[in-house]
């Protein structure tokens, strides 16, 4: 949910004369052989390119799917566009102006009720993880971080336009708006933070976790904690998949594909090579 600014365009593929290639149920992948996986680009650490190579837990998550439905994964990243509905249109059941193929699947999807309802074209897949806002702060600059009040006097890391950014800027009436210190994505955020520019830093608890893991930060320099904050704005919700409505065996399967890979310990180990703690969603 942290770009907003969203164009969505598949990318590196071939336009076809005669319109997009609709997604596919279950027996048309299975017989192709291919299962087209759409997945959000500059999304760290779900999906991102490191020299020139996708990577992150939303592009191993996808693997394990190919792998579970013995086809072979065709991964597209896709720029966001300025709401998810307009994404599920662009990649999942109308196309771009030329005619790109359409996915099959999209994951880091909000799994939320009133979405499904409002997109009768899509229908959602069974979430596998549950995102959350979490907080980082400098032991070596405060003496605790426990409530929102902490933020009196010191500034805040966050990526521009996200939902964190939103958390911030209502919170108590728009007391702390002065203290924020904007930044294009969560990445530079980190950056900014762990160079000593702000002495807190907001964001996903999984971006927060793999950025401290990739800079070698000490986690016991710079703890993470969630506050809770009553709001319009959500401090959790669940990320899942989403097919077209017409392609529900589809998406039972890769259910099933999702639920194994939680019930086996593979996404906890997916989620332990950036260094972010195993957040499944409970209840499914």
């Amino acid at each position: 949910m942290s770009r907003l600014t969203r164009r969505g365009v598949l990318g590196g593929l071939a336009a076809l004369a005669a319109g997009p290639a609709f997604a596919r149920p279950l027996d048309e992948v299975t017989g192709s052989g291919t299962l087209r996986v759409a997945l959000y680009a500059e999304n760290a650490p779900f999906s991102d390119l490191r020299d020139g190579k996708p990577v992150g837990i939303d592009v191993d998550v996808a693997r394990a799917v190919a792998k579970a439905l013995k086809v072979a994964l065709d991964l597209r990243l896709v720029d966001a566009g300025e709401n998810v509905d307009g994404d599920f249109r662009l990649n999942l059941w109308r196309g771009d102006l030329a005619g790109s193929p359409l996915a099959d699947l999209m994951l880091h999807v909000p799994n939320d009720k009133m979405l499904g309802m409002r997109n009768e074209q899509i229908f959602l897949v069974r979430p596998y993880f549950e995102q959350r806002l979490a907080f980082a702060w400098r032991r070596d600059a405060m003496e605790g971080f426990e409530s929102f009040q902490d933020i009196q006097g010191r500034s805040v890391a966050v990526e521009g336009n996200s939902a964190s950014d939103m958390q911030l800027l209502m919170a108590e009436g728009g007391r702390y708006r002065e203290n924020l210190k904007h930044f294009r994505n969560q990445e530079d955020a980190a950056k900014a933070y762990l160079a000593g520019e702000a002495q807190i830093l907001a964001g996903t608890r999984a971006g927060i976790e793999a950025a401290l893991a990739a800079a070698k930060a000490s986690p016991e320099a710079n703890p993470v904690v969630e506050l809770a904050l009553t709001g319009l704005v959500k401090s959790r919700w669940d990320l899942g998949g989403a097919v077209r409505t017409d392609s529900r065996d589809l998406g039972y399967a890769v259910g099933d594909a999702l639920a194994a890979l939680i019930e086996g310990g593979g996404l906890k180990e997916i989620c332990a090579r950036y260094g972010v703690t195993d957040s499944a969603p409970t209840g499914f």
